[in-house]
């Protein structure tokens, strides 16, 4: 039985952005970031192979989820090249960012439970913010939520005049 051509088997940049849902311009920045690959045809076009429409979905469902793009590439590149990323693939993959999502999940717990608080202030200036200043780590020194770090380990609150 004769092969089907391999062009057949591939896409152009805009067919794919239609399949997938991505912007054309997203996934040119996918490929600058090493998530996705392409072919160049003669007259120097993009062409994907349909394994990519997998890869894509793949790449947005972790970015839904707030993982770094970087993160995303490590993870692709444990996938061999021209096949499809499986349920399993993805179940093994997704399963070593559980704690990174549960940390996420905690912290933004932590903020929806404690934003009355900080609504109900106005100006961020409590003795004690729990947002700012979890744990009140600077209240024994200062007043506040106003305590950015500069460069050489002195705070604007800590020098004589500063404001608070």
């Amino acid at each position: 039985m004769p092969q089907l051509p391999e062009k057949i088997h591939e896409l152009t940049v805009g067919r794919l952005s239609a399949r997938s849902g991505a912007a054309v311009s997203a996934l040119r920045f996918y490929e600058s970031k090493g998530l996705i690959s392409s072919r160049r045809t003669a007259g120097n076009q993009r062409r994907y192979s349909r394994d990519t429409l997998r890869r894509v979905a793949f790449i947005r469902a972790a970015q839904r989820v707030g993982i770094p793009l970087a993160t995303i590439r490590e993870a692709l590149a444990e996938l061999p090249e021209g096949r499809t990323p499986t349920r399993d693939d993805w179940a093994r993959l997704s399963e070593a960012w559980r704690s990174e999502l549960d940390e996420r999940i905690k912290r933004l717990n932590r903020l929806r439970d404690h934003l009355t608080d900080c609504i109900g202030c106005g100006c961020l200036s409590l003795d004690s913010c729990v947002l700012s200043n979890p744990d009140d780590v600077f209240g024994d020194r200062l007043t506040g939520s106003r305590l950015l770090a500069e460069p050489g380990g002195t705070r604007r609150a800590d020098r004589p005049g500063a404001k608070r």
